[in-house]
């Protein structure tokens, strides 16, 4: 399955409600798993880091889940310890300050009953709960965010994992996500990935997130996202969890074939179930990771798509 992140929200040169998805724009269908983030959420503000509404938010939601398609929700939520954002790394003792008995442990809380809030609302037309997937703190082992392996011991990290799961789900009864582990793309071994997993109950699923640069070239990126694929696949057969790359882009796609020549000749023959693309941003004319029309990858994009095994939102209903 082929997904992007804030797909329905904006894009190249259009903005909610005047527009419709970049991925519908070039294939004239939809991605099969949608992104969304719901940073700032825990501040109660009506937008998230990004700018979109909330209340749009879940709309897309239901639309996004009455038409077959999967929503994937990231929370770059803000330092509890020190007020600043999500990169916010200067103090090393934020976990610590979260966890029961922490300095923050109750503004931790409430920003938890916020989640909930928005996790409850997600509701189709017969008031059903609508199963979302959640991937909370992301990239783990980076140092980019509060959370990452830096600033807190592997102990740490699995006891604020597991609180906030066991939270949502035993105290807040929170029953309709599905909860993937995800990595950073720094790691090299199964023991490397599966270093701060904090346990099979707390987990179903498990992925990583890897992007490519011009630094970069199509060869060693290449034999990068093999090496971590080969490994991720060794921690789903261990775990017996569903494996995914869970965030993934290459920003304005400079190569024209892409998307055919490196793209998927590397992941086609690993048993992922879905690959999320970044988001297209209206307000950064830079910032994207999918084709529009007009792009010069616009071409390959849709000879991917013509692939049978390639996965859209046509194809899950």
């Amino acid at each position: 399955m082929f997904g992007h992140q804030d797909d329905l929200a904006y894009g190249i040169g259009w903005k909610y409600p005047n527009g419709q998805s970049d991925v519908y724009r070039v294939t004239g269908d939809y991605p099969a798993v949608f992104g969304w983030d719901l940073g700032h959420l825990e501040l109660e503000s009506a937008y998230n880091l990004d700018s979109v509404s909330f209340r749009d938010m879940i709309g897309f939601a239901k639309s996004v889940h009455e038409n077959g398609g999967i929503n994937q929700y990231s929370w770059h939520c803000n330092n509890p310890l020190t007020g600043g954002s999500t990169w916010d790394v200067s103090n090393a003792g934020t976990v610590k300050s979260i966890l029961p008995g922490g300095e923050k442990h109750m503004v931790y809380i409430s920003w938890l009953d916020q989640v909930a809030w928005f996790l409850h609302s997600l509701r189709d037309a017969e008031g059903n709960a609508i199963p979302v997937l959640f991937r909370p703190f992301h990239e783990l082992e980076g140092n980019w965010f509060w959370w990452g392996k830096p600033y807190c011991t592997s102990e740490e990290f699995k006891t604020l994992y597991q609180f906030t799961i066991d939270y949502l789900i035993n105290t807040k009864q929170v029953h309709n996500i599905i909860i993937i582990y995800s990595n950073a793309d720094n790691f090299t071994t199964c023991e490397n990935f599966l270093d701060r997993y904090p346990g099979d109950n707390y987990v179903d699923m498990i992925g990583f997130d890897i992007y490519q640069s011009p630094k970069i070239s199509n060869a060693a990126f290449v034999d990068w996202l093999k090496q971590m694929l080969g490994v991720l696949q060794e921690a789903s057969v261990k775990t017996g969890k569903i494996p995914a790359i869970t965030e993934m882009g290459y920003e304005q796609i400079p190569d024209p074939t892409w998307w055919t020549n490196v793209l998927w000749p590397t992941i086609k023959d690993f048993k992922i179930s879905y690959v999320l693309f970044w988001r297209n941003a209206a307000n950064r004319p830079n910032h994207y990771y999918m084709p529009y029309p007009g792009h010069p990858s616009e071409k390959d994009f849709l000879k991917l798509y013509s692939f049978p095994e390639t996965l859209f939102r046509k194809d899950l209903n």
